[in-house]
């Protein structure tokens, strides 16, 4: 570093960035530029006078058949001179520019740019290729995997029929009509036990007596691993204040951040607000080169061949993660078998205030996130993952050639693929707290999107039935039917099922022949099992979380559900019509905030406010 000091850097930045590179383990330049004690177009212009090599500012054009990805992990790539030769330009990180300055030939020096500027000229350069394998890849490499080509309309309907004829004649008074009524109910019963079971072990921890909290001894700085964070935005301009607040809060060395954030090229206001706020060099903004689908496991798919973490993280823009779980996240993947190839955070929604509908939200997600996921974890059960506080090995992630760009639950498909590729999904105890809709039709667009990918991907892994029974076994077959085909057909029969059982229940007091009592019994028992398996893991979530206000309303999640249904019918149709449309999720709606994590004023405060007289209106003009 000791050409800085001739540039005019000050001797106590960089003692600075040399103290902070022996606390963390790592090299000065890095810490000096992800810390922002240092631009980067001031460094790389500092070391190619260093060099005697030439600094290559702006555009520029990067030679024909480069492999890429091979140039974004060397950190260079050929260059296109204006004479139509070819010579070598680099943006060495890290330990590399110490290399580079021992190099003796000062002869063979490459031109020297930042690596902003060259990860720019070879998206500019290979875009389309860029594009084309965000989008691709998994379909041409694992055909098996990707969800194209999905259903037709005409398999749908065959697979309605099919399933109503089987409903039809479970309901015919004859023997086999019984039986068959009776397989049906039983395989339901097998499937509710999932989440029967997670909510009593929930319980049960609730009632065990109470024991100090036991948190693993976390990493010390110097152990961290690099770690890269991917947050794929679109139109998310009024969040962005809240989000960069949350990531520099985070407790983790900067040094050893790799932060992405993936925008759209058409998204000028997102680009606009980032451009607002100087951000160092552990901050990068990426443009995802135009393509088709436009979706979120696009984008993440393009900057995957980019992270350059040990471990990764994906985060949506309206997130606000616990300062810890990064740190808590590298040391539960430090003590982890190898097979655990993903930790899932748990997502908690924050603006109850802002009416029912996020009220029974909250509830839901407590349901699924504080017991069903640790309880699947526990079993090492397949899970179908959050979509975001989603932590992975970043070599696993690669392996399995990343996201599938064309399912519109990329997470929920993932964490399947994972399952059948022999790895585990763990439980990682660190919130991130999140917005619920409270719209009900932008709710209903969104769910409608998730019961599309749940769709689409039981349709995918549905074609080799019996592969996917041999890799998961009775009880992950079991488990995975239960959690994606089981949540929409469940939804999508649940007010005839909700109606019938309410039937039932009035008239079991009539007189009947033995054979209808049996019938009635375990109908009776089918629709009280399904009520306490959607109501119980949500009064565990509750008491769990201590929201004991939102104790009572659990009572309404069986109305709350029929949103669910009508949002299940939705996707039918749209999977039939639209199959890889992505009904995208508006931010920054939030109007409350139950902790203040969100920015906005608590509960509390939001109760006492509404008692006090409104303000006068501004002026007009």
């Amino acid at each position: 570093m000791g050409f800085l000091a001739a540039e005019g850097v000050s001797l106590e930045t960089l003692s600075r960035a040399a103290t902070i590179a022996r606390r963390c383990g790592t090299d000065a330049a890095t810490a000096l530029l992800n810390e922002g004690l240092l631009s980067e177009e001031v460094f790389y212009r500092a070391l190619a006078r260093r060099l005697g090599a030439t600094f290559l500012a702006g555009a520029f054009t990067i030679g024909d058949g480069v492999p890429y990805r091979r140039c974004l992990e060397a950190g260079a790539a050929p260059l296109v001179t204006s004479e139509g030769g070819e010579v070598l330009v680099a943006a060495p990180r890290g330990a590399a520019v110490a290399r580079l300055i021992a190099v003796a030939d000062r002869s063979a020096l490459p031109a020297i740019t930042t690596p902003t500027a060259l990860r720019q000229a070879l998206f500019a350069r290979y875009g389309a290729a860029i594009a084309e394998d965000a989008s691709e890849t998994l379909g041409r490499l694992r055909p098996e995997w990707s969800c194209r080509p999905g259903p037709l309309a005409i398999d749908l309907v065959l697979a309605g029929s099919m399933f109503a004829l089987v409903v039809l004649l479970a309901r015919l008074p004859t023997m086999a009509g019984f039986l068959l009524l009776l397989l049906i109910q039983g395989l339901m019963l097998t499937l509710l036990t999932f989440r029967l079971t997670a909510a009593g072990m929930g319980a049960a921890e609730i009632l065990r007596p109470t024991e100090p909290e036991k948190r693993p001894a976390l990493l010390t700085d110097e152990e961290l691993p690099t770690y890269t964070i991917l947050i794929a935005l679109y139109r998310e301009a009024p969040v962005v204040p809240r989000l960069l607040g949350a990531l520099r809060r985070l407790d983790y060395p900067a040094a050893k951040l790799d932060i992405k954030f993936l925008l759209e090229a058409d998204d000028e206001e997102t680009a606009a607000a980032f451009r607002a706020t100087p951000l160092p060099a552990r901050f990068e903004i990426v443009t995802v080169p135009e393509g088709m689908p436009r979706t979120k496991p696009r984008a993440l798919n393009a900057a995957l061949p980019l992270a350059r973490g040990e471990h990764l993280v994906v985060y949506d823009a309206e997130d606000v993660i616990s300062p810890e779980q990064l740190r808590l996240a590298a040391t539960l993947f430090a003590r982890a078998p190898a097979s655990t190839a993903c930790l899932q955070g748990r997502l908690v929604i924050d603006n109850h205030g802002d009416g029912w509908l996020p009220r029974l939200f909250a509830i839901e997600y407590a349901a699924l996130f504080d017991v069903l996921g640790p309880a699947l974890a526990a079993w090492r059960m397949p899970t179908p993952l959050g979509g975001t506080s989603t932590h992975f090995r970043t070599r696993v992630l690669r392996d399995l050639h990343g996201w599938d760009s064309w399912n519109v639950t990329e997470d929920a498909d993932l964490g399947l693929r994972m399952a059948l590729a022999g790895y585990d999904v763990g439980d990682l105890p660190s919130a991130t707290f999140e917005e619920a809709l409270a719209h009900p039709r932008k709710w209903l667009r969104q769910r409608t999107r998730w019961m599309k990918g749940f769709l689409q991907t039981s349709f995918t892994h549905g074609r080799r039935p019996l592969h996917l029974y041999r890799r998961l076994g009775a009880a992950g077959s079991l488990c995975v039917l239960a959690l994606l085909p089981g949540t929409v057909v469940s939804a999508l029969f649940y007010p005839f099922m909700l109606l019938g059982g309410l039937v039932d229940l009035v008239s079991w007091v009539e007189a009947e022949d033995g054979l209808a009592i049996v019938k009635r019994a375990a109908s009776i028992t089918v629709f009280l099992g399904g009520l306490a398996a959607m109501c119980l893991p949500g009064l565990v979530g509750c008491l769990r979380r201590g929201w004991f206000d939102l104790v009572p309303l659990v009572l309404l999640l069986p109305v709350y559900f029929l949103l669910g249904s009508l949002a299940a019918w939705l996707a039918v149709f749209e999977l039939a019509r639209h199959p890889h449309r992505w009904n995208k999720t508006e931010h920054g709606l939030a109007r409350t905030s139950r902790t203040g994590a969100l920015g906005r004023r608590p509960l509390g405060a939001i109760r006492s406010a509404s008692t006090a007289p409104l303000p006068s209106p501004l002026p007009a003009g």
